[in-house]
């Protein structure tokens, strides 16, 4: 299904096939799980259980700061959990949070009191984001130097380390709106949303999808303010696994943004990127050129799509003139395949229409052996 998916992308199609043959190994080398102690073991397991995505990246990390950064993004994902439990009452809730390192020491313990969730609304969207995904940017920028596989300024630059979090925080909250409204989750900000509709729910109703998708536009202006402290700190990256680690997230962050951005079916379905193209991202994120031509690419993809009529248009513009600025315009993506969009779109075609021939004989030849045993 992905093969065919990528049939009106050619170079995502070659990069698929790639990918499949061998080439994940090159961004992505297989861990080696057998020289790991039974804890570690299980803790990779939990980690594969928890996020795939980020599973994959953290593997490809280099010596311990592997094993450091599994633990860490465990630990902060169950906290982020906890957090999340609109079940718990604040009152119960801030001591746990509070005590929740001891409970690490303590192999027994669980928490078994989550009820259905209850729809609650998020009132302090910024902060949020900051103690949920910022946090985890400045303790892992923090990680990085520590080990000295990056300069002592990776983990001193706070505001950068926080912007790499909260890009990639309200793309998810961006992109998730639909299945959070079913599972009775609301972290669209409020200061935001009132001023469309009076529930947030509303954005749902199909006579309010030209607001809904206003009001989409603006957060994602808003996410796109964070896109030139990720450059900067992208920049000052010198570890290779420290930077696809941190590069890929990223860019695969830009390209849902630019998916969504003025898109209806955010209100009505699943958005999400191709698998070739998220292929074809991880490929070709190894390098701060190529993940500088990736964001103008999809910066252009947007700025092309600014309706003149919605409200957020000039700050639409007036932040990608500044993302420009960062970039090198008409840059190429030095991993990328010198083969032409022409010639793959040729050989692509040359395979369906073997396949298809190929397909028609084999049928031919069981009708002719049929009609002969008959």
């Amino acid at each position: 299904m992905e093969f065919v998916k990528c049939l009106g992308h050619p170079e995502e199609f070659y990069n698929l096939v790639r990918f499949r043959i061998g080439g994940k190994r090159k961004v992505m080398p297989k861990m080696d799980q057998d020289s790991l102690s039974s804890s570690l073991k299980t803790c990779y397991k939990y980690l594969n259980q928890t996020s795939r995505s980020f599973a994959a990246v953290i593997q490809a990390l280099d010596g311990e700061m592997r094993n450091a950064v599994c633990i860490f993004y465990l630990v902060l994902r169950a906290l982020d959990t906890l957090e999340d439990d609109m079940t718990i009452s604040v009152e119960k809730k801030v001591p746990l949070l509070h005590n929740f390192h001891s409970f690490l020491y303590q192999p027994d313990w669980r928490f078994m009191e989550s009820k259905e969730k209850d729809r609650q609304v998020l009132e302090d969207f910024p902060t949020y984001c900051h103690y949920v995904a910022g946090l985890v940017g400045i303790g892992l920028s923090r990680l990085f130097s520590a080990s000295e596989f990056e300069d002592p300024l990776v983990g001193e630059d706070t505001e950068r380390a926080n912007s790499m979090g909260l890009f990639l925080q309200k793309t998810n909250i961006i992109r998730d709106y639909l299945e959070d409204q079913q599972e009775g989750r609301e972290f669209w900000p409020q200061e935001v949303w009132s001023r469309y509709v009076k529930k947030l729910g509303d954005f749902a109703k199909p006579e309010n999808i030209d607001l809904a998708v206003q009001c989409l536009n603006e957060l994602i202006t808003n996410a796109l303010h964070h896109i030139p402290d990720v450059i900067t700190y992208l920049s000052r990256l010198r570890n290779q696994s420290v930077f696809n680690f941190c590069a890929i997230p990223q860019v695969m962050a830009i390209a849902t943004l630019a998916a969504c951005y003025n898109n209806q079916q955010v209100f009505k379905g699943a958005v999400k990127i191709r698998k070739g193209q998220a292929v074809t991202l991880m490929m070709d994120a190894t390098n701060m050129p190529a993940v500088k031509a990736i964001i103008y690419q999809y910066m252009e993809e947007i700025y092309h799509r600014i309706p003149d009529s919605d409200p957020s248009s000039s700050k639409t513009r007036q932040i990608i003139s500044t993302i420009r600025a960062q970039n090198l315009p008409n840059c190429q993506l030095v991993s990328r395949s010198h083969y032409s969009p022409i010639c793959l779109s040729f050989v692509m075609l040359l395979a369906a229409l073997s396949w298809q021939y190929l397909t028609t004989l084999s049928q031919v030849t069981e009708d002719y052996v049929q009609t002969g045993e008959h």
